[in-house]
């Protein structure tokens, strides 16, 4: 039977936790048909390998080199076939119910694209895992609610606690777990894959919302996100993706404000150069 709803989900040295991943989604499945698919961005601590042997129902995609983020998330969204499709990162947790929830989110709101549930760190704590349109502005706010609620502060964790508790129409979801409808997906010309790591996913909403869809935060749906997992083990590279991305976005969606923000990154010896080293 063909599958409705097709998780893709792109994996990078990430054998530490995928299996945890995985090992949810077998006991908690979505109660429709639908597909499991890795695609490995060519790891070198055996990801693969250890998802062929311990999960023999997910069909793992080996993309061969490190394609990012983007580019291995069109690759999986272009082998499968399912109507729905969720982005999921590998260092999540699917509890019961939750995929359940957010699809019947969406299938309520016909006008909308795109659905992302509520994320919550391993200790419960809710996760700002949508936002406003990114600009110099919103950016600045964004970052200072997330690294005060990272960081315990009360006011600002009360606040962010209090923001992701209401469903509301938002510009982005974030790319950790993202449901999307594949003619949507598609008729916006999937992830620009210009955008190797980081911000492809407020990009992505972006393209959707410009051709009149609608982007949903469904907090009834609760994933667990350990995240910044591959920050804190490269880095130095994953500082320098995330400027490359920020500067691909600003060029692409604010030209005006591009100029001053190379000349801002120039001044803190943060200029992002053209490659990305894994």
């Amino acid at each position: 039977m063909r599958p409705y709803l097709s998780i893709v989900i792109v994996t990078y040295n990430s054998r530490a936790h995928i299996d945890r991943c995985l090992g949810s989604l077998v006991e908690h499945p979505p109660a429709i048909e639908h597909e499991v698919v890795v695609v490995d961005n060519d790891s070198t601590d055996g990801t693969a390998a250890d998802i062929r042997e311990r999960r023999s129902g997910i069909r793992v995609i080996a993309a061969g080199e490190n394609l990012g983020f983007a580019r291995a998330n069109n690759l999986g969204i272009r082998q499968t076939c399912g109507e729905l499709i969720l982005l999921l990162n590998p260092d999540t947790i699917v509890p019961a119910g939750a995929i359940d929830r957010i699809m019947a989110a969406l299938d309520a709101r016909r006008d909308a694209a795109i659905a992302g549930p509520r994320l919550i760190n391993a200790d419960g704590r809710a996760e700002l895992s949508f936002g406003s349109m990114l600009s110099p502005g919103s950016e600045l706010l964004q970052k200072m609610l997330v690294r005060g609620s990272q960081h315990g502060r009360g006011p600002i964790t009360s606040y962010v606690e209090w923001l992701t508790r209401r469903p509301r129409d938002v510009d982005w979801v974030s790319g950790a777990c993202m449901l999307v409808r594949r003619a949507d997906a598609e008729a916006a010309g999937l992830m620009d894959e210009r955008f190797f790591m980081y911000i492809e996913d407020v990009d992505f909403c972006a393209s959707v919302r410009a051709r009149g869809r609608k982007v949903i935060f469904v907090p009834a749906a609760e994933i667990v996100h350990f995240r910044g997992q591959s920050r804190a083990s490269a880095a130095t590279p994953t500082e320098r993706a995330y400027r490359r991305s920020q500067m691909a976005f600003y060029e692409k969606h604010h030209p005006r404000w591009a100029p001053v923000l190379r000349l801002y990154l120039k001044m803190r010896g943060r200029v992002p150069d053209n490659s990305y080293e894994p």
